[in-house]
């Protein structure tokens, strides 16, 4: 029995001969980067790129944790975090290259937070703004509960000191790639979860990713419209219990 999907993989395939032909609309090409200029900024610390353990011991011990000690995050921990997940790694030529690959380098996934645990960062929901590398605070308050209802009653969400949220801007793909887009957009968000995974080990924490959550929810919760903008995958971090 087909569907959606079936009819969606189907229709977006590539064929010898029957590629997609014609200019890129370069005056009509999406912006790159989301900011949200009125929103209060929180500077993190610069990323340290320099010694940890090796990455076959990283990838050794990666496993998915649920259960986390009740002991905040540090700011320190967070910025190394989300400089793995789409930190700058190379500016030139008018790009800025970041962590974790995209096709086109486009860049379409947005990260967002629920900070419920973070030395010197408010409990809130956050963006990520990548060039500053500082986060925006969208709303102020403890939004545990609504975090762990959106990502389907899942109680990790609940019990971590901070939750990733992962957002595709599907125009900026679409730009280039069409309805092919979407493929590229859903790999693009399982390469940074990775980064966060790795990451995590690295600094002796653990976390979970999460496919399994209420869209619509999550996307209320950050601020997002679910059509243009919508809510892909989400992770928990904290330290293992």
């Amino acid at each position: 029995m087909s569907g959606v999907g079936d009819e969606f993989h189907l229709q977006t395939k590539y064929r010898r001969g029957e590629l997609p032909r014609g200019e890129l609309d370069w005056a009509g090409k999406p912006e790159t980067y989301k900011s949200y200029p009125d929103r209060p900024k929180v500077k993190l610390p610069s990323p340290s790129i320099e010694g940890g353990p090796s990455i076959w011991t990283v990838i050794s011990k990666r496993r998915s944790v649920r259960n986390f000690l009740p002991e905040q995050l540090s700011i320190g921990d967070l910025s190394q975090l989300l400089w793995a997940c789409q930190g700058v790694t190379r500016r030139g030529r008018g790009y800025e290259l970041r962590a974790a690959p995209s096709a086109g380098a486009l860049y379409p996934v947005e990260t967002y937070l629920i900070a419920n645990a973070v030395a010197g960062v408010e409990r809130g929901v956050y963006h990520y703004l990548v060039l500053g590398h500082e986060l925006e605070q969208l709303r102020k308050g403890d939004f545990r509960t609504q975090a762990c209802r959106a990502a389907l009653d899942q109680e990790m969400a609940y019990r971590a000191p901070v939750v990733f949220v992962w957002t595709g801007v599907f125009g900026r793909s679409k730009w280039k790639y069409g309805q092919r887009a979407y493929r590229y957009v859903y790999l693009d968000a399982g390469h940074i979860a990775q980064n966060l995974a790795l990451a995590a080990v690295a600094l002796g924490l653990g976390s979970c990713q999460i496919g399994a959550l209420y869209d619509d929810e999550v996307n209320a919760l950050i601020g997002v419209d679910g059509v243009e903008e919508s809510v892909l995958y989400m992770s928990v971090v904290g330290r293992p219990s």
